[in-house]
C-alpha cells in the first residue's frame, strides 16, 4: 500500500513562497545595485525626516507644505556645504596625504632619538630597527587597507557615474517618499493578515526604535563630536586639526574606531609639530579624553540610549561586511538591516523559549497524559 504524504499547510506554503520571493528580490537588487544609490539615500533621508514632518503637521502645516520646507532646507544646506566646506576639506585632504610620508619619517627619527637607548637595552641592537620597520609597515598596511576599502566602496557603488544622480535624484525621491510616507506605511500594514497584525506591528515598532535610536541618535553624536574635536584641535593650533577632528567625529558611528583613529592621527601630528613641548602633546591627547567622556556620559546616553539594542561588535561586522559586498549602499543599509535582524532574532529566541520544544513539555506530553488517565481511573 502506497502512503501519500499530506499536502503542506497553507501557512507553510505561504512561508515558502515568501522566502522564494525574498531571495528573488535580493538577487534583483544585487544585479541593479549600481543604480540604487540615489533611491536608497532618498529613502533613508525620508525615514530620518519623517518625525520632523509629523511635528510640523501638528503645528498646523500640511504634509505637502512641511515636505517642501524640509527638502528646501536640506537642499540649501547641502548646497552651502558643497560650495563652501567641500573645497576646503578636499584641499586639506590633498595636503595631508602629501605630508604623510614626511610625518612617518619624522616619527621614526623621534623614536630613534627618544626611545633608542631604552629599546637597545631591552631588545638589543636590532630592536630599534625592528620597531622602525614595524612602524613603517603598520602605516603602509593601514593606508593600503583604507585604499582597498575605499576602492571597493567607490567601484561597488559606481560613484563616478552616480554622483550627479545622487545630488539630483535623491532630493526628488526623498520629497515624494516623505509626502506619501504615512500612506505607504498604512498600505503595507493592510497587507498583513489580521491575525498576525498585532505581532507584526510590535516587531515593526521595535525595529523602528532600534533603527531610529541608533541612526538618528548616532548621527547627532557624530556631528557634535566632530564639531568638538575640530574646534578643540584648531584651538591648540594642531596642523590639519579641523580635518582630523571632523574625520574622527564622522566615523564615530563605528564603535571605538573614530576616536582611536583620530587619537592616533592627532597625537602623531602633535609629536612631529610640538616636540619638545610635551604640554601641547598632552593637550592634544586631552581633547580626545574629554571628547570620550562627553560622548560616554552625556551624548550617547541622551541621544542614543538603550533603544538601539545593537551590540558594537555586530555594528562593526555589519558595516565591514555590507560595505565590502555592496559598496556605499551597503554602508547605508548595514546598521538598519543589522538592527532589524537583531529584533527578529530576539523575537524568534523568545518564541523558542516559550515553546514546548524548549520547556520539554512536548516530549513529556504522553507521560503526562498517562498520569492523568491513571489518576482518573483510580477509585
Amino acid at each position: 500500500m502506497i502512503l501519500s504524504r499530506p499536502p503542506p499547510s497553507p501557512q507553510k506554503q505561504a512561508v515558502s513562497w515568501l522566502l522564494v520571493g525574498l531571495l528573488v528580490v535580493l538577487a534583483g537588487l544585487y544585479l541593479i545595485s549600481g543604480v540604487l544609490l540615489p533611491f536608497v539615500a532618498g529613502a533613508a533621508l525620508a525615514y530620518l525626516l519623517d518625525p520632523v514632518a509629523d511635528r510640523l503637521e501638528r503645528l498646523g502645516i500640511g504634509r505637502l507644505g512641511a515636505t517642501i520646507v524640509i527638502v528646501t532646507l536640506i537642499v540649501v544646506v547641502l548646497g552651502l556645504v558643497l560650495v563652501i566646506l567641500a573645497p576646503l576639506l578636499v584641499q586639506q585632504v590633498v595636503r595631508f596625504t602629501e605630508q604623510v610620508p614626511g610625518y612617518v619619517t619624522r616619527l621614526q627619527a623621534l623614536l630613534a632619538e627618544h626611545g633608542g637607548p631604552l629599546l637597545r637595552n631591552v631588545g638589543g641592537e636590532d630592536a630599534l630597527a625592528q620597531v622602525q620597520r614595524s612602524l613603517g609597515e603598520f602605516v603602509g598596511q593601514g593606508a593600503a587597507w583604507l585604499a582597498t576599502f575605499a576602492r571597493s566602496v567607490w567601484t561597488g557603488s559606481q560613484v563616478v557615474a552616480g554622483i550627479v544622480s545622487l545630488l539630483v535624484v535623491t532630493p526628488v525621491v526623498a520629497f515624494y517618499l516623505l509626502v506619501d510616507w504615512d500612506k505607504m506605511i498604512g498600505t503595507v500594514d493592510a497587507w498583513v493578515p489580521p491575525r498576525h497584525r498585532a505581532t507584526v506591528r510590535q516587531l515593526a515598532r521595535e525595529a523602528d526604535d532600534a533603527v531610529a535610536g541608533f541612526v538618528r541618535g548616532q548621527s547627532a553624536v557624530c556631528l557634535l563630536l566632530g564639531t568638538f574635536y575640530a574646534l578643540g584641535l584648531w584651538t591648540i593650533g594642531l596642523n590639519f586639526g579641523v580635518l582630523i577632528g571632523l574625520f574622527a567625529g564622522l566615523i564615530s558611528f563605528v564603535p571605538y574606531v573614530g576616536s582611536m583613529t583620530g587619537l592616533i592621527l592627532s597625537v602623531g601630528v602633535a609629536l612631529v609639530q610640538f616636540l619638545p613641548d610635551w604640554g601641547m602633546v598632552l593637550a592634544t591627547l586631552g581633547v580626545f579624553v574629554v571628547g570620550q567622556f562627553i560622548e560616554g556620559n552625556i551624548l550617547s546616553p541622551k541621544l542614543v540610549g538603550e533603544a538601539a539594542g545593537v551590540h558594537p561588535v555586530w555594528v562593526m561586522f555589519a558595516l565591514l561586511a555590507f560595505g565590502s559586498l555592496f559598496g556605499f549602499i551597503g554602508l547605508l543599509l548595514a546598521v538598519p538591516v543589522a538592527a532589524v535582524i537583531g529584533v527578529v532574532a530576539r523575537f524568534a529566541i523568545a518564541r523558542y523559549q516559550a515553546s514546548p520544544l524548549y520547556r520539554g513539555t512536548l516530549l513529556d506530553e504522553p507521560a503526562a497524559i498517562e498520569a492523568v488517565t491513571i489518576r482518573r481511573i483510580e477509585p
